[in-house]
């Protein structure tokens, strides 16, 4: 049985301004734009899970439903981020996807064993990216269940 949840959260965690323009109009296009934010690299993804500095205000509002993790960010990498998420008890059911341009075998099996939930890399073309965001969206909120307390 299919269903489409409601109040769904999606962290998007890129350092490159055209990716994260082009991930917004990709999701909008298949009507997942729920509630979107963006961070542009691994140390602001922190301070937004854990509520800090300008997120601080943010202390009432759930955390994300999904992570979409950029691996090759400034001053804190998403394989620096991902092992943070994944140690914290507060934080390691988040699913996180890494999606980067990275086709690394290295990056790939590091992901894996650092446990990120599934390792993409980027389409080439804006509707393979539109159809990518089509099948993650049914995936994560329509078949797969995800805790509700985090």
């Amino acid at each position: 049985m299919v269903k489409q949840r409601k109040g769904v959260t999606i962290l998007i965690a890129d350092d490159d301004e055209d990716d994260r323009l082009l991930l917004k109009e990709a999701l909008e296009e298949n009507a997942l734009s729920h509630t979107l934010h963006f961070v542009e690299d691994g140390e602001e993804l922190m301070n937004y899970l854990h509520r800090q500095g300008k997120y601080a205000d943010l202390s009432e509002v759930a955390l994300p439903n999904l992570i979409l993790l950029d691996l090759n960010m400034p001053r804190k990498d998403g394989r620096e981020a991902l092992q943070e998420i994944k140690a914290d008890p507060q934080l390691r059911r988040i699913p996180v996807v890494v999606l980067t341009t990275s086709q690394a075998e290295e990056d790939i099996e590091q992901s894996y064993d650092l446990g990120v939930s599934s390792f993409i890399t980027k389409p080439v073309t804006f509707e393979s990216l539109v159809q990518l965001m089509k099948t993650l969206g049914e995936y994560w909120f329509e078949i797969v269940e995800l805790p509700t307390k985090r």
